[in-house]
């Protein structure tokens, strides 16, 4: 039988050794979180590419830059590299390593266990292995374009003079977490590198390791015994996977809970006045979108995706059941980043979407079954679009799944439409430009899951070429405008219908301080938070 929420934190206590509190409250020293964790797939940095899995792999995984939580806007600052050089040339980049880095097992942090992460991140090739392959790296090449000279020096040779800081901004993401290279290898099965190992156990250095994960239920994080720096305040986290957003209400106004991330807008306005307890509103680079398998004929004709983007109600959903939560965008790089588009050519226009479709090879429009997360607002958006689409006089079917299910559907490019979520993995315009509008190869063969243009199945080699084009221009200015122009094509002709950007509400208890989500570009850091 399963155990109750209450329960579960119960035993935690015990096996802390935590005194168990007599009333509904969490003890001072345990952070404990209510959210949507069924996306979580792997904690392996080479392979997690999920929002829950980056929650937990950035306060288990260190990098070798990184960004401080209490000042993101500073951007990317040293973290296991305490500086960094570039040659002449812009091609090689050669990193320092800081002292004091220990891995939670012992293990001293070293450029050999960088070495290791990079080039094991290439060479397993998983859905986030673009982010470091766009530089040239390749499993061929990795022995001699990602080197450790030494325990002290790393050296990362590029395939061309890119903008530092865009380098840099890369190595920030997921996929750039060092990993303990000794512990790794002794769970190797079958040349895997770990990875089986890691996709359940943790070898970081950062604050915290995971001491246990039941999938769709929990994650138990406890401080990493041997991490260099401060000690946290907050000794035990656990996040608890809970669909419901009045269920996580109810839990944080009984004192259950010290956090909920997944409230409705009819539940953060009913804990407006509830004692104890603050609403934090902070603005997320994470789009909602829907986007069309072109290998569907229907779906693949540009009169059509007119037709179902002018049949999209944005102003009606963001205005009711999104309201406070998500704002109208219709561009694939979110506000606050450089180039960032927010021109809103589409609007609620039933009359003109059926003008279009009318135009179209498909004026009776079909049959399309819509991929959808069992999540509450992308059930709302799921529901929507069946109404004014249907409109239309299409047959909308909701195929609804675990967060899980619903990704791998879409990876294998097997939806018809996927109405889903993308946040930016590090805070450059290249990092949505790079899988929104970039497909060097549309064939099955390719894999490219980490692309949304190939998961799409939309071949595009100019716009490929013109998107990577704006990742060496180093002239900033130029480099907006060639982003602005990027993106207003991409929204007329490309099969994403792009609608919402998120703020997100976390409803937490008053106590709770330096609760910070991530900013558009990161996730949660809980060895800052205190209550």
């Amino acid at each position: 039988m399963k155990k109750s929420f209450a329960a579960a934190v119960v035993a935690s206590f015990m096996a802390a050794g935590l005194a168990v509190p007599v009333a509904a409250e969490t003890p001072p020293n345990m952070l404990v979180i209510a959210n949507r964790i069924d996306d979580i797939k792997t904690f392996d940095p080479a392979e997690s590419f999920e929002f829950a899995g980056a929650d937990v792999s950035r306060n288990v995984y260190q990098k070798l830059v990184n960004f401080d939580p209490l000042d993101l806007d500073a951007g990317y600052q040293p973290q296991l590299a305490e500086s960094w050089e570039i040659s002449e040339d812009g091609k090689t980049i050669t990193f320092t390593m800081a002292e004091g880095h220990v891995f939670s097992s012992g293990n001293p942090v070293t450029a050999k266990d960088a070495e290791f992460s990079l080039r094991r991140a290439v060479t397993l090739d998983k859905t986030p292995s673009f982010i470091l392959t766009q530089f040239g790296f390749t499993p061929d090449n990795v022995e001699e374009t990602i080197v450790a000279t030494d325990d002290k020096t790393l050296v990362l040779t590029l395939d061309k003079p890119y903008a530092l800081s865009f380098v840099l901004n890369c190595l920030t993401a997921t996929i750039g977490g060092i990993v303990d290279m000794e512990t790794a290898m002794a769970n190797e099965v079958d040349g895997d590198k770990g990875s089986e190992w890691l996709r359940t156990n943790t070898a970081g250095s950062g604050p915290y390791k995971v001491v246990e994960w039941r999938p769709s239920e929990s994650v138990l994080l406890d401080l990493n015994p041997n991490f260099g720096g401060e000690k946290p305040a907050m000794e035990r986290v656990i996040v608890q996977h809970i669909q419901e957003s009045a269920t996580q209400r109810l839990q944080l106004e009984r004192g259950d809970i010290d956090v909920a991330r997944n409230l409705s807008p009819e539940d953060v306005a009913g804990l407006e006045d509830a004692e104890g307890v603050k609403i934090v509103d902070e603005l997320r680079g994470r789009l909602m979108y829907w986007s069309a398998n072109q290998k569907n004929e229907m779906l693949s004709d540009p009169k059509v995706l007119e037709a179902l983007k002018l049949a999209t109600d944005y102003e009606g959903m963001s205005g009711s059941f999104l309201k406070g939560q998500y704002t109208v965008h219709q561009a694939f790089l979110p506000r606050t980043f450089l180039g960032a588009l927010d021109e809103t050519p589409y609007s609620f226009d039933i009359e003109a979407a059926k003008a279009a479709l009318a135009e179209s090879a498909h004026p009776d429009c079909g049959a399309i079954k819509i991929s959808v997360r069992d999540a509450q607002e992308r059930l709302d958006i799921g529901q929507s679009l069946q109404n004014t689409w249907g409109q239309l006089g299409c047959d909308i079917e909701l195929i609804v799944g675990t967060g899980a299910q619903t990704l791998d559907r879409y990876r294998a490019r097997e939806h018809d439409i996927y109405l889903g979520a993308w946040g930016p993995d590090y805070p450059d315009p290249n990092t949505n430009a790079g899988t929104f509008a970039v497909n060097p190869d549309n064939s099955d063969e390719a894999g490219a899951t980490g692309l949304l243009a190939w998961r799409n199945a939309w071949g595009i080699p100019e716009m490929t070429e013109k998107t990577l084009a704006a990742v060496v221009e180093n002239d900033t200015d130029t480099r907006r405008e060639m982003y602005l122009e990027l993106q207003r094509e991409h929204q007329k002709v490309s099969p994403f219908g792009i609608m919402f950007q998120q703020i997100e509400q976390n409803g937490m208890k008053e106590s709770v301080e330096n609760f910070v989500a991530g900013g558009a570009t990161t996730a949660v850091s809980y060895w800052v938070i205190t209550k």
